[in-house]
């Protein structure tokens, strides 16, 4: 019995449960969301190994025969819909001066090595039979007899195909070549710009 003259406690009402419907969508929700990251990191996971339509071409060959071979490759390639990269490195770099351009400032060893190696595409040696820039010379007349592109026009093709040039910077500080002396339009980076294109390509080439 209650006493009456003892107050009675006052209970507060229970808060009411949810529906049991709620608590297994909430519960459904969590679990979703959490299986939604895993597979969103492991589709992150499968593109980074996946190969893209690319195409990565190292030139390293100043020869005129072999940069021309390079070209051919590149602009076939892009034409076929790969995304196509030419990366310039070291004896390549020669394929991409400008004719007659100041190299800017330079120590007595660049200024002998710039008169050692060619000054543009136009003064590129073949790798056989140049002798003194006569196999080079005979080359582009036959080329021209036969109406295929020059080297030049080919680079011009590239360009509009939307292949990209990338200079070599630390060739280029090797060398002591500069950006003053290369054509315009180009892109610039190491050897980890181009890993990164490389590990993304379909083909990859070393010429």
């Amino acid at each position: 019995m209650l006493d009456p003259e003892r107050p009675s406690a006052i209970m507060a009402p229970a808060e009411p449960f949810p529906p049991p419907g709620d608590a297994v969508a909430r519960e459904v929700a969590r679990q979703l969301a959490a299986f939604r990251q895993e597979i969103d990191r492991e589709l992150a996971a499968l593109r980074e190994r996946t190969v893209d339509d690319r195409a990565a071409i190292v030139v390293f060959s100043s020869d005129l025969d072999k940069v021309l071979a390079g070209f051919v490759i590149a602009t076939g390639a892009a034409a076929a819909g790969l995304e196509t990269t030419l990366f310039f490195t070291f004896w390549g770099l020669g394929a991409l001066k400008k004719e007659g351009a100041a190299g800017g400032q330079k120590g007595l060893k660049e200024k002998m090595f710039a008169m050692m190696t060619p000054g543009s595409s136009r003064q590129l040696g073949t790798s056989r039979l140049n002798f003194m820039g006569m196999g080079s010379r005979m080359l582009r007349s036959m080329m021209k007899d036969k109406g295929i592109a020059t080297l030049e026009e080919l680079m011009d093709v590239a360009r509009d195909l939307g292949v990209r040039f990338m200079a070599c910077t630390m060739s280029m500080d090797a060398m002591g070549v500069t950006r003053e002396e290369l054509v315009d339009g180009l892109e610039y980076g190491g050897v980890a710009a181009y890993m990164a294109e490389a590990a993304r390509s379909r083909v990859t080439l070393f010429i």
